[in-house]
Parts: C-alpha cells; sequence; structure tokens
C-alpha cells in the first residue's frame, strides 16, 4: 500500500507519448518560458460540472510538482482528489484532434469529452 501512496505522489497523472510530444512542441513554438510548466487541474463549469485546466503556468504555493519526461507538471493539491490516476493523451484522426482526458474518477462525462461529474 505505501508503494502505491508513494507512485500516486510521484506521479499523480499519466502523460501518453503523444501528449508529451505535442505539449513539448507546444512549448517551443509558443516560446513558453522555461521557469513555466505544465499546469493540469479543474475548475467549475462545463456540460457535466467541471472542466479540465490544460495549460503552461509558474508553480505557485499550493501545487505539487512533479517531473514527466522533462515536463515539469503541476497540479494544485485541492485538485489532486479529481485528478489522481488520470491519463491525458493526445488524438490525431479524421473527426478528432486535441488532448483528451481518460479520467477513472469521473462518474459521468459530456460528449465532447472535455467535462465532467465525480
Amino acid at each position: 500500500m505505501a508503494e502505491v501512496i508513494e507512485q500516486v505522489k510521484s506521479h499523480p497523472i499519466n502523460l501518453t507519448e503523444g501528449a508529451i510530444t505535442q505539449l513539448k512542441r507546444i512549448m517551443q513554438e509558443q516560446n513558453i518560458p522555461t521557469d513555466h510548466g505544465l499546469r493540469v487541474g479543474v475548475k467549475g463549469g462545463g456540460c457535466s460540472g467541471f472542466s479540465y485546466v490544460l495549460g503552461f503556468d509558474l508553480k505557485t504555493d499550493k501545487d505539487d510538482e512533479f517531473e514527466v519526461d522533462g515536463l515539469p507538471v503541476y497540479i494544485e493539491k485541492a485538485h489532486s482528489l479529481y485528478l489522481i490516476g488520470m491519463e491525458v493523451d493526445w488524438v490525431e484522426g479524421l473527426n478528432n484532434r486535441g488532448f483528451i482526458f481518460n479520467n477513472p474518477n469521473a462518474t459521468d462525462t459530456c460528449g465532447c469529452g472535455t467535462s465532467f461529474s465525480a
């Protein structure tokens, strides 16, 4: 059990290889400063109650920090409850292109996949 708790603390979410590639490309193309990391979070709203937050930001005192493939990732401590075990992926297909969120904590999701309830 202690191993599982430590793993959750060190990597509460998973970023797929495709997501990491796209995030690093975006950082380079948009000249994101090197002191910024990837912020993953939630906010109230969306058709199912919560919406995901994904962007680049500075770390705050409220954040837990971990690293995935050299990319610093920040999650506000209060948001971890909704995000633990989530996977962020990048899809590129005929009908859909962008980041998708596979969240085992979501009890319901909307059709667009960017909002959920827990």
